[in-house]
Parts: C-alpha cells; sequence; structure tokens
C-alpha cells in the first residue's frame, strides 16, 4: 500500500513574510526599545534626585587658622545644589573656594549621604600694593595675590611688593621669589628689606626698615641676586673705611656699584656704564 507524504503545517510557516509585515514588525520592536529606555532614562532621573538620596553631611577637614567650620558652612552651604548624584563638584568646590581667606578645596562624595571636603587656607606672606594707592591686597606663600581683610593680619610688618597694575598677578609670584632671595642676602649686612618694587621698564628698587634705598636695576633673577651678592661681600669694607651709615646704593654698574653714605658720596670700584 503506497503512502503519499503531505507538508507539515511547519514547513508553511517556515516561508518568508511579506515585506509589508516585516517592517511593522521592525517598527514595533523599534518603539518598544525606545520606550523601554526613556522608562529607564526617567527611573535613573527620579532615582537620583530622590529625596533619600540628600546630602546629610558635610565633613570639612583641614589646618583652619581664619576660618571656624562654622563660619565656612555659613558661607558655603547656601550655595550647594543638588544631592548625592546631581551635585556639581566642580560649583562646590567654588561655593568653598569663595569663603574668605580659603585658597583650595577638594570635594569628594562619600556613599551613601555626605561630603568631604579637604581646605586649604591661605598663608600671607606679603602685601601688594597697587599703583593707584588703592587699599593694598594680600600675597600668599605660593606668590598669589588674594582678597581679604588685611586687617585680620596679625603682623603689621609684612613686607610690600609694588609693581604695574596691569600685570600683577604675574608681577607678584617673580617679586615674592626675588625677594625671598634677597632678604637673607641684606640682612647679613643688617638690611631688612622692607619693600621691593618693579618699574614699568623692569628695574628692581627696594627699600629698607631704615628707609635705604637700593637701586637692583634690570635683569633676571639671577642677575640681580648675583649684584646683590657682590654688594654684600664688600659693603662693610667701604662703610667700615668711611666709619658713615649707608644712605642708598646703586647696583645697575657694570663693573660696581655707587654708594651715598651719610656725608660721603662714593663709588666702587670704577664704574663705566648704568644700567
Amino acid at each position: 500500500m503506497r503512502v503519499t507524504r503531505r507538508p507539515t503545517p511547519t514547513a508553511a510557516a517556515a516561508l518568508p513574510l511579506p515585506l509589508d509585515v516585516r517592517l511593522m514588525n521592525g517598527v514595533a520592536a523599534g518603539v518598544f526599545v525606545i520606550a523601554a529606555l526613556t522608562l529607564l532614562a526617567a527611573g535613573v532621573l527620579w532615582l537620583t534626585r530622590a529625596p533619600f538620596f540628600a546630602i546629610r553631611a558635610v565633613q570639612i577637614d583641614g589646618d583652619l587658622a581664619r576660618n571656624s567650620v562654622p563660619t565656612i558652612r555659613a558661607n558655603a552651604m547656601p550655595k550647594l545644589r543638588g544631592q548625592f548624584f546631581s551635585l556639581d563638584l566642580a560649583r562646590t568646590r567654588a561655593a568653598f573656594e569663595s569663603v574668605p581667606w580659603v585658597r583650595r578645596a577638594v570635594v569628594r562624595r562619600v556613599w551613601p549621604d555626605r561630603l568631604a571636603v579637604q581646605l586649604e587656607e591661605h598663608r600671607p606672606v606679603a602685601l601688594w600694593q597697587p599703583e593707584d594707592e588703592r587699599n593694598p591686597l594680600l600675597v600668599n606663600s605660593f606668590g598669589e595675590i588674594f582678597e581679604a581683610n588685611v586687617g585680620d593680619v596679625e603682623d603689621d610688618r609684612l613686607p610690600v611688593l609694588a609693581g604695574p597694575s596691569d600685570k600683577a598677578r604675574e608681577n607678584a609670584a617673580a617679586m615674592w621669589s626675588l625677594l625671598r632671595r634677597l632678604q637673607p642676602l641684606l640682612a647679613a649686612q643688617d638690611l631688612q628689606l622692607r619693600r621691593l618694587s618693579l618699574s614699568a621698564r623692569g628695574s628692581w628698587r627696594g627699600e629698607t626698615e631704615e628707609g635705604q634705598v637700593i637701586e637692583f636695576g634690570r635683569g633676571s633673577e639671577d642677575e640681580v641676586v648675583a649684584r646683590s651678592e657682590q654688594f654684600v661681600r664688600t659693603l662693610s669694607q667701604v662703610t667700615g673705611r668711611y666709619r658713615r651709615p649707608l644712605l642708598s646704593a646703586d647696583l645697575r654698574h657694570t663693573d660696581g656699584y655707587a654708594l651715598r653714605l651719610d656725608g660721603v658720596a662714593t663709588v666702587t670700584p670704577a664704574t663705566t656704564e648704568a644700567r
């Protein structure tokens, strides 16, 4: 007996679908994926703004001499926006650095609801006197000019730096660097450098606690220091010879320097050209 095999329903279903049906299925799948991603993004956004992720504690550390923790909180906290996930760390850092006397702030998140803030304060080492004779600003140990209440500084004998206002921040760093090298040199001759000025033409000038004026001349930091070292090495020989106190010194000469002593004017050694 002969048996005839007929096509099964599965074989018939394997035939390709019409193009319009496949296109409709693809569109439906795409819409589903977009909807799922939209829901996921909305869920993440809601999660990041949920109140149970609010910042509940701010830990402030650092060597604080000019500020107290309550003062810093009162100044910076009202400027913070967002919670643990949405908080902008750059803006948060700027909020803490806007507090008077704060030079630098490092901010990081601490799971699940805290901020850790490490602060560095300015350490005043000099005053910056603007050309227009406005109230002086302060210079920190990095040679940076910053604004704070000068009256809060206990040391009323800070040295003064003065130079062209259009390059104040650039000049302050260079002047503080030179001052640190000149002070110990001159102190060896009992000359306490009180003021260091830079003219618009780039010439350096110093004034001591006793009012003596020293014209250092133009040049790089190393050139000015080299002339000052020569001056310091021989100054006591000249003042000892004449036994007169120093009034001023001019180091702008190629082969030596000129001195003005009380009642005496001298040049040592012979000079040929002024800087």
